[in-house]
């Protein structure tokens, strides 16, 4: 993951699991100053690993719209993954091509009383599935940020995006960027993984 700022970057490795849209678990291996942290995601709550203080810190409602380890993805990014398929009614609005491929535009509107912070979304999704955008909108339907595919190769013997970046919709020049070094699709991750003492482990 590279955060990317006009002055400066920064790099992390991560390696991280994940199991369907609810259960996640992400490990920081570099630099050696973030190694250790961790956050784990259990339906639409998650908690984070500090190995400094050793203390495992549930994240509090009042927490999800910040940053995520200082990058443009917030903690509500990777709370809600699910949210988007459960809270929100959607409608094909238009087709485009992409590398001779049709593209759907899907907007999706957040149903009545959801509990969702984006007043709308708007995707584009290639008809071989691979995701090539997400488009985040306040309450107003004013843009705000914006997730694209930037790269997409073979991962794990499937075409995959390789290379996500996020960013603010009027702030080119700051973004993040996530690399994918490496992918396994496997169907057998315990349910021992996605616990508070595997958080807590640096053993991965």
């Amino acid at each position: 993951m590279i955060v990317h700022r006009p002055n400066w970057e920064r790099k992390m490795r991560i390696k991280a699991w994940t199991r369907g849209q609810k259960d996640s678990l992400f490990y920081i291996e570099a630099p050696p100053k973030d190694r250790g942290n961790g956050t784990l995601k259990k339906g639409r709550e998650m908690w984070m690993y500090n190995p400094k203080i050793n203390r495992v810190i549930k994240v509090p409602p009042s927490m999800m719209s910040q940053s995520w380890m200082g990058s443009d993805f917030s903690n509500n990014d990777l709370a809600k993954s699910d949210s988007l398929l459960a809270d929100y009614t959607h409608t094909i609005a238009g087709t485009e091509t992409h590398d001779g491929l049709t593209v759907y535009l899907i907007k999706s509107m957040p149903k009545p009383e959801a509990p969702v912070i984006w007043g709308m979304q708007q995707l584009k999704i290639r008809e071989d599935l691979i995701w090539l955008s997400q488009e985040f909108f306040d309450e107003d339907l004013v843009p705000v940020k914006i997730m694209t595919t930037l790269e997409i190769q073979m991962l794990g013997g499937k075409l995959y995006p390789k290379v996500w970046r996020m960013r603010k919709v009027d702030e080119e020049n700051k973004y993040t960027e996530l690399n994918y070094m490496s992918l396994a699709f496997k169907t057998d991750l315990p349910d021992s993984l996605f616990t508070l003492t595997s958080l807590r482990k640096a053993r991965r």
